[in-house]
């Protein structure tokens, strides 16, 4: 059987936009590690590009024939509606989306393959470092060689959804590209929902719903490149609601199933929660500054009420009930956060 019968077990999803600085040295590193045996497709989506994205592209399929499978949107429609095509289009098994402005390093895939040949999990976790061009000691004491995504047991397959989600919410890493999974969690309509921003965080935890057994890999697999332009570097009152917003959809998914009932997944779910609340009162406060005219007084106080309901239609635990489990763990800190921030404006 020749290779293009293959089926392959895995397939790498890169949306393309504006990224002609960065796109040669992802696709090289997944290359790189790829066997030309048909294991492995990559596909790179062009999201109407305005740079030399398109020209790259255009290189890296005359030095690697065959190996890349471009598709193009007729019109700009953002990374959810990028990845949800790569998704439509793929063959693989199992699905990694990869962002073109960041990397796998060395081995990644390698060790994927021997954790699916394995134990054919329904979900991969892995770790990663955080990439930057100028990396600073404040940057090494911060941990960022190697940051976790999954507060559990490691290298062993495990079942249970209450404890994988607990795991996830725990280090509140729900992106995209650290997680791999078979093709089988988004049927359904599962899909990045488009023109949204926090979207991993709105999407992965319904995937993952989905997973009977999976598998946490404590190794650096993914190089997130740290750049300016960032969502929260770029907060706006719309991006403040995706943000309060995101895990509605997972909290309405858990109503009538048992894993709600999971005493430490409600104290995660509600822990994310209240991150996501900080997270979009932090841009309601500094709007409220003198030098920050954007937004009305009548509209920031209507901001905080809807942040603030966001917060109750997800959370499993109301805001006074979560303060108690902060207290009980000893966690002052964080009680001293999450009651002034939810308080903000309040009446």
């Amino acid at each position: 059987m020749t290779a293009s019968l293959i089926a392959p077990w895995l397939s790498v999803l890169v949306p393309v936009y504006n990224v002609r600085d960065y796109l040669t040295e992802c696709i090289e590193s997944v290359l790189a590690q790829a066997p030309d045996d048909g294991g492995v497709e990559v596909l790179l989506l062009d999201d109407c590009s305005t740079d030399d994205s398109s020209a790259v592209i255009a290189q890296l399929q005359s030095r690697w024939p065959g190996r890349l499978s471009v598709l193009r949107h007729a019109r700009n429609s953002g990374l959810s509606a990028a990845r949800n095509t790569l998704m439509d289009a793929a063959k693989g098994r199992y699905l990694w989306f990869l962002d073109s402005d960041d990397k796998l390093l060395p081995g990644a895939i390698d060790s994927l393959r021997t954790i699916v040949h394995r134990h054919a999990p329904d979900a991969v976790l892995c770790d990663f470092q955080v990439w930057r061009e100028r990396p600073r000691l404040k940057h090494r004491l911060r941990g960022e060689a190697h940051r976790r995504t999954f507060d559990g047991s490691p290298r062993v397959l495990q079942q249970g959804t209450a404890d994988l989600l607990c795991g996830l919410l725990a280090t509140g890493q729900l992106h995209a590209w650290s997680k791999i999974t078979r093709r089988e969690l988004w049927a359904d309509g599962v899909r990045f929902p488009v023109g949204r921003y926090f979207e991993d965080m709105a999407t992965m935890p319904l995937a993952l719903l989905r997973a009977s057994s999976y598998y946490y890999a404590p190794e650096t697999w993914v190089a997130y490149r740290q750049r300016g332009g960032s969502i929260l570097s770029t907060m706006t009152l719309p991006k403040a609601f995706d943000q309060s917003a995101a895990l509605l959809a997972l909290r309405q998914a858990l109503e009538g199933r048992a894993e709600l009932g999971h005493h430490g997944l409600q104290f995660a779910l509600a822990h994310q929660c209240a991150r996501n609340l900080l997270g979009a009162m932090r841009f309601v406060r500094q709007a409220s500054a003198p030098d920050a005219p954007d937004a009305t007084e009548p509209e920031l106080a209507a901001a905080a009420v809807r942040i603030r309901a966001d917060f109750a239609a997800a959370s499993p635990l109301a805001a006074e009930a979560l303060q108690q489990a902060y207290w009980r763990r000893g966690w002052w800190l964080r009680w001293l956060k999450f009651r002034k921030g939810y308080a903000y404006r309040s009446a």
